[in-house]
């Protein structure tokens, strides 16, 4: 008896093991290129939120967004801010934007915060740059990374006769009706090292 319910628990192992590979490949299969990461680890804001309540020592939500969105945009209260890109204000013509830089400090600083088997849950505006983050993350030894896809912000509403037309109005942390703040904890936020600034040459 013993033998035959050991033999059932590892084919239904087995099984659940296939089903869920199964559903990790319908995922990211769903996922947008910009936003698929190469530990293949997806989570809606949604569902990122509720792993986070079932293990909240285990499972850590990363915003690895800058510190002027983390501030000013609001975010998760549970959230560890460490900028993966930094904000540069230098005009870009071409490009008809403010461009960001890869914050060269972003593994040592996550190393710092937590272990390679922690949980993380990594978001940014909706799903773009959290992909890199993961990625580098993963180079740097972490296997437990998901991406949340839709971010803190969510994606654009993509319908000409909507008032909300090209407005982050759709999915994300906070249209999904999540808990997040403005209220700021030092303790959680990991800002860039200060910079010299170049001494002007003018007279």
């Amino acid at each position: 008896m013993k033998q035959t319910m050991a033999v059932l628990l590892l084919v239904f192992a087995s099984v659940c093991s296939h089903a869920q590979a199964q559903d990790i490949s319908k995922a990211a299969g769903n996922v947008p290129k910009e936003k698929q990461t190469s530990l293949g680890l997806y989570l809606t804001a949604q569902e990122a939120y509720q792993k986070w309540k079932a293990d909240p020592k285990q499972v850590k939500i990363l915003d690895v967004r800058t510190p002027e969105e983390y501030v000013f945009v609001g975010h998760p209260a549970m959230a560890w801010n460490v900028p993966a890109m930094l904000q540069t204000y230098q005009w870009d013509a071409g490009g008809r934007k403010l461009p960001m830089k890869p914050n060269p400090d972003f593994e040592a600083q996550v190393k710092k915060l937590f272990k390679p088997s922690d949980t993380l849950l990594v978001m940014c505006r909706s799903g773009g740059r959290s992909a890199k983050a993961v990625d580098r993350l993963a180079e740097a030894g972490f296997k437990q990374v998901y991406n949340i896809i839709d971010g803190m912000e969510g994606d654009t509403v993509d319908d000409p006769e909507s008032v909300f037309h090209g407005k982050r109005m759709k999915n994300g942390w906070k249209n999904s009706g999540l808990p997040w703040t403005y209220d700021l904890d030092p303790e959680r936020m990991c800002l860039p090292t200060a910079q010299k600034e170049t001494p002007s040459t003018k007279p």
